[in-house]
């Protein structure tokens, strides 16, 4: 009988430390994914993971690689200043919507513009998860949250910020993708985007951003089931699940993305 070898599920990039999220929260399943894609690239001894804060703070401690704490919002400049001083290394920041799209707005519009050469993993949950669940510049209008508890309204404030769709319009963005992390088939489709940004960093091709819906059910008052939903029937139709660009793949003759 031919001896059974059995493969090791847990991805090298990960520490194996339990996570703290709540039961239900995708955050897991998007560090599975970049731990994979830093597996099956081979630069585990070479990337630095740059942790915000949000639920996204103890990312430090699952990633096992090299990994620097950042101050609210600020995962960009510390990016910036990390891969500047080694531009060998693999650099990504690990950023929820609270942080990057609020008060660390400012640092990821500037790290595009000036097409830095770093990776930005985005969790885009509609709601400050870390903090007791108060409205995100991402919080759809009439969503309920801890701060708009009668939904959130135009008129007390505004729209809600579509990242991707704005960082599309500047010229050193080299890679853009939206994803869920809802079914199997998204799942992986969210896979192939985070590897394809860490690729357009590998080619030195500029910056690279993949915004991960994700799903939030403590704060969102759901069960698992019913945010999955909620994502694909709500989340979806605001926030378009694609690729905005793939400067790579234009050059390698793929067209517009």
């Amino acid at each position: 009988m031919a001896e059974l070898t059995l493969v090791n599920p847990y991805p090298d990039a990960l520490t194996g430390v339990e996570m703290r999220y709540c039961p239900g929260c995708t955050h897991g399943t998007a560090h599975r994914l970049v731990a994979e894609v830093i597996d099956e690239l081979g630069v585990k001894d070479r990337t630095v993971a740059i942790a915000t804060v949000g639920c996204s703070v103890y990312a430090y401690e699952y990633f096992d690689t090299d990994a620097v704490q950042a101050s609210h919002g600020r995962g960009p400049a510390v990016a910036t200043g990390i891969k500047r001083v080694h531009p060998d290394s693999v650099v990504f920041t690990y950023q929820g919507d609270g942080d990057l799209a609020s008060i660390g707005m400012a640092e990821v519009v500037h790290a595009a513009a000036r097409a830095e050469n770093f990776t930005i993993i985005f969790i885009n949950n509609a709601v400050f998860g870390m903090t007791q669940g108060q409205m995100a510049p991402t919080t759809l209008l009439g969503q309920k949250t801890t701060t708009s508890p009668r939904g959130r309204t135009v008129a007390e404030a505004g729209h809600p910020i579509r990242i991707c769709e704005l960082l599309d319009t500047l010229d050193g963005a080299a890679f853009l993708a939206r994803e869920a992390l809802t079914t199997p088939a998204r799942i992986r489709s969210a896979k192939r985007s985070i590897r394809r940004a860490f690729e357009t960093q590998l080619a030195g091709a500029g910056f690279s951003l993949v915004e991960l819906l994700s799903i939030c059910p403590q704060w969102w008052g759901m069960d698992v089931l019913e945010a999955i939903d909620h994502v694909e029937d709500t989340m979806i139709e605001y926030y378009p699940v694609r690729v905005f660009r793939d400067r790579l793949g234009e050059e390698e003759g793929g067209g517009d993305a």
